[in-house]
């Protein structure tokens, strides 16, 4: 007894220098070592039951619960309910949230895909410009790349001619005014005459026939006198087309923008524009602060296609300039060549440098969720997180 005495004081002084209390090494109850023991097996039996139900049901919201449970228990883990008693506080509140969560109804989260596709940079406003008429060019203002204003002055042609018809037409104005003078003289004659013989047919101081020859030479002169107004009408109408000629051969920009495209050249002699095909016009104005993208996906993904959908798009001469891009508008046609169907896509800020006609590559990030909705009845869907998109994107490209 007295050796073992010993012993216990020079494990106590041992245990005080390590800071450690000899009651931390108490002996447990039998009983509950015994539990101790067993419930690590418990566990393991638990996992593998789940690990069968996974198995043979292979359904997502299963596994979703079974490793929400199984998380639960490895919170828990260590705490055990004595046989035969009641739980503590802290294991009945586990016990109530594993039940509420084996309760709630299952969450499937749908993945998201991309859908790639390629095209070109359009302009949606663009304008060609052509000569009215016919005519010479003694002057052109603008350069190729210039940016112009709607109305600035592009090219002049030679306005000779058009210039000697406004002043004829002027001049032939002029005689048809002097011409209405006159007959609006001969008119008030014939219509005094006509008066003064009726007060004297009145009085039967004036024969019948001569009154009506009165009121014939009347209604001549009226008629001659409404001529003469349709004439000066018709001079005022030769004038008016002749100005417009003078002014069409100064061409001007019908929109704002920039000159793509010149093949006007001082000296030429144009022709008018329905006399001239596409590629013989004067310039190509196109507005390029409006840009967008014509691109052409599947056929297969036109289902999951819809105006507001957004994604990127990069450019084969910048290959290292992304920019966001946002579907506005799909094609009602698919192409039978192809099997595509071409998507308009608006930009939020195009890079710089971005010029008509470029190669562009897209790729979308379509939702599979909201793509094809929740089924009435069935199991709710949630949209990915930005995260879980970020990380398929990275996926797909490597």
């Amino acid at each position: 007894m007295n050796t073992t005495s010993e012993h216990d004081r020079n494990l106590a002084a041992k245990l005080r220098s390590l800071s450690i209390e000899p009651a931390a090494f108490k002996t447990e109850p039998p009983e509950r070592e015994a539990r101790r023991r067993v419930m690590p097996l418990a566990m393991l039996a638990l996992a593998a039951t789940a690990s069968l139900a996974v198995v043979l049901f292979s359904r997502p919201e299963m596994l979703q619960r079974i490793e929400t449970v199984l998380a639960g228990l490895a919170v828990q883990r260590g705490a055990t309910t004595p046989i035969g008693g009641t739980q503590g506080p802290a294991e009945g509140a586990a016990a109530e949230r594993m039940r509420a969560v084996a309760d709630a109804p299952a969450v499937r989260a749908l993945p998201a895909r991309e859908v790639t596709g390629s095209g070109y940079v359009v302009a949606p406003d663009a304008a060609t410009v052509f000569s009215k008429y016919e005519g010479r060019i003694v002057a052109v203002e603008v350069e190729a790349g210039d940016r112009v204003a709607a109305g600035q002055v592009l090219v002049r042609l030679d306005d000779a001619g058009a210039r000697f018809a406004l002043r004829g037409a002027e001049i032939a104005r002029q005689a048809a005014a002097l011409a209405l003078d006159a007959k609006n003289i001969d008119l008030a004659q014939a219509r005094s005459s006509l008066t003064r013989i009726e007060r004297l047919a009145g009085r039967d101081a004036m024969s019948a026939q001569t009154l009506e020859e009165a009121r014939t030479a009347f209604d001549t002169a009226e008629n001659a006198a409404l001529q003469a107004r349709q004439n000066v009408a018709k001079a005022d109408l030769d004038i008016d087309r002749a100005r417009e000629q003078v002014e069409a051969l100064t061409v001007r920009a019908p929109i704002s923008g920039t000159v793509t495209r010149l093949t006007a050249h001082a000296g030429d002699t144009v022709l008018s524009r329905e006399g001239v095909r596409e590629n013989e016009s004067l310039l190509v104005i196109t507005d390029t602060a409006n840009m967008a993208i014509d691109a052409d996906v599947a056929e297969t993904n036109i289902a999951q296609m819809r105006p507001g959908l957004s994604g990127e798009a990069v450019l084969d001469g910048f290959p290292d300039r992304p920019f966001a891009v946002v579907v506005s508008k799909i094609e009602p046609m698919i192409s039978r060549e192809k099997g595509t169907v071409t998507l308009r896509l608006s930009l939020s800020s195009s890079p710089p440098g971005m010029r008509p006609a470029m190669a562009a590559r897209i790729r979308l990030v379509v939702d599979e969720s909201t793509a094809s909705g929740p089924q009435a009845g069935g199991a709710a869907t949630v949209r990915p997180q930005a995260a879980d998109i970020t990380d398929h994107q990275q996926g797909a490209e490597r």
